[in-house]
């Protein structure tokens, strides 16, 4: 396969509060795989407006894509008759587990991005990885063996970030995923770290193949010194500073995640240092019109924030780093219980 005859079949899930960020990366993706044959877009919709549904329509008419399909989100309290809870974003995020039913068998795989991706170059490559028999390809993300625990992983276990997965979705299928996953989440009666992406990890750990950091550069690549990630994260087989390097240098997809460091592009006075690429997207797109966000981050969040900002990084990043690697941890633990 080439890529003028490349065929994408891409996730998104959201609800209203970000649909204006998911149409930005809609945009840029269309913007930097205009060489593909076919993009078909699937958008599971937790509540957005006809307004923003018809500005995401408005984008792929542009480039002359098909429109999106929009596709009802699993409710996943609905689902499992159980309340669920989020230590982090929208209980939204859950919506992207099932797949099974959205695909008919003929797709025998999809790229899901999250909304706070940008696509700057082709997913050519990453579309056409050699997952090796597993079931997704995945960045390993930066954490500490505490976290491992909560999920009921091994200290050596692959901890991989859930917002770029390239899915195969037949070993999806044939290993019963969503089962798997209802399960564990019934097992930690609803309280799962990190949510569907603490979910995930749980369940497919061990059936991930590693993606090359340019596929999903995150914001603690670009926020912190290689040592420092060391330093705050405490990561267990974690990326060399060459392959993050690497990335930085040629990155297909940028990945906006939320840091106690920066504000994201979509917020006042962002110093990411990837935030003038987003904005250029935004103005290009039908939302340029649309007021930047106020920083609206509380307690634990803002108040590291603020020390990073005035006090020597060597000491705001140790304050940080036992939260971040000990005390969140033990917090979900707790919750748990």
């Amino acid at each position: 396969m080439t890529e003028s005859n490349s065929r994408y079949n891409i996730v998104y899930a959201s609800d209203d509060g970000f649909a204006e960020v998911m149409g930005v990366s809609i945009l840029s993706l269309f913007e930097n795989n205009q060489k593909a044959e076919d993009i078909r877009i699937t958008i599971l919709d937790s509540g957005i407006s006809d307004i923003n549904k018809q500005k995401v329509e408005e984008v792929c008419q542009r480039y002359h894509r098909p429109l999106p399909r929009w596709i009802k989100a699993t409710d996943i309290e609905e689902h499992l008759e159980m309340s669920v809870k989020t230590d982090r974003g929208s209980i939204a995020q859950y919506a992207r587990i099932f797949l099974t039913d959205i695909f008919d068998e003929s797709v025998k795989r999809v790229l899901y991005l999250d909304c706070d991706t940008l696509i700057v170059d082709s997913v050519y490559e990453l579309w056409n990885i050699d997952l090796k028999g597993n079931t997704i390809a995945a960045l390993k993300d930066a954490f500490s063996k505490y976290y491992r625990k909560n999920v009921d992983l091994e200290s050596n276990d692959i901890m991989f970030n859930s917002g770029v997965m390239l899915i195969n979705l037949d070993k999806w299928r044939n290993d019963r995923v969503e089962d798997k996953l209802a399960s564990f989440i019934k097992k930690k009666n609803g309280k799962v770290q990190q949510g569907d992406q603490g979910a995930l990890n749980a369940v497919l750990s061990k059936n991930t193949q590693v993606l090359e950091t340019k596929f999903n550069m995150v914001s603690i690549f670009y926020d912190l010194a290689y040592k420092d990630i060391l330093l705050y994260r405490k990561p267990v087989d974690f990326y060399t500073i060459e392959e993050i390097n690497s990335g930085k240098k040629n990155p297909v997809i940028v990945h906006y995640t939320s840091s106690f460091y920066n504000r994201r592009p979509w917020i006042k006075e962002s110093n990411h240092l990837m935030a003038n690429k987003w904005l250029a997207y935004k103005l290009d797109s039908p939302w340029k019109s649309t007021d930047l966000r106020f920083d609206n981050r509380k307690g634990i969040k803002i108040m590291m924030f603020t020390l990073y900002h005035k006090l020597p990084s060597s000491i705001s990043l140790r304050i940080a780093g036992f939260f971040q690697s000990y005390v969140r941890p033990l917090k979900i633990y707790m919750m748990e219980r």
